[in-house]
């Protein structure tokens, strides 16, 4: 989206061409997923799922610091984007989905003593991670619809998604106690 001199914001789709070529569009734009012309945020976040899946195995402390290493490297990849594109956040950079759905599923970690079954029940459990970071994530909840509003540049797009992955986190958490325990 961007500003109009009216205040309203009309839709900017850069080509296909331009985010398949450079290779920080391909990353910010997760590899084409952001280019979903309905919901590229959660066409991000559904793509991120299979990181998850690769990364979960990993030790606790090897999870974390990937992690934040990745939401690091989101701040500087996505504000790179941006600036290309000419438009703060633009809806089809949805690196900052990939690391949100990372952080939420931070509780679901077999390191973290978190059994969750079969691979049926596994899926069930990412699905349950999904559904809840998007409803943060579309939601924004004090002070993330804040953040997302001030802080500009590649920090400010990662910064709202990493908020709304911690509250999903936590909830997500709580059902797992209830359910599981």
């Amino acid at each position: 989206m961007q500003a109009t001199k009216s205040g309203r914001k009309q839709h900017y789709q850069p080509p296909v061409r331009l985010i398949l070529t450079t290779w920080e569009h391909l990353i910010a734009f997760w590899f084409g997923a952001g280019l979903s012309p309905i919901a590229p945020g959660t066409a991000g976040t559904l793509a991120a799922l299979p990181l998850w899946f690769l990364l979960r195995g990993l030790p606790l402390p090897a999870y974390l610091l990937i992690v934040a290493l990745l939401f690091a490297f989101g701040c500087w990849v996505c504000g790179v984007s941006a600036k290309r594109l000419g438009v703060h956040d633009h809806g089809g950079i949805v690196f900052d989905e990939v690391v949100g759905l990372l952080v939420t599923c931070i509780p679901l970690l077999p390191a973290l003593g978190l059994e969750t079954g079969d691979w049926r029940r596994q899926l069930a459990w990412a699905a349950a991670a999904f559904l809840l970071f998007r409803l943060f994530d579309v939601w924004k909840p004090w002070p993330i619809r804040v953040l997302d509003r001030r802080v500009e540049g590649g920090f400010g797009i990662m910064v709202d998604d990493l908020l709304a992955a911690v509250y999903a986190a936590i909830g997500l958490a709580l059902v797992s106690l209830v359910i599981l325990r």
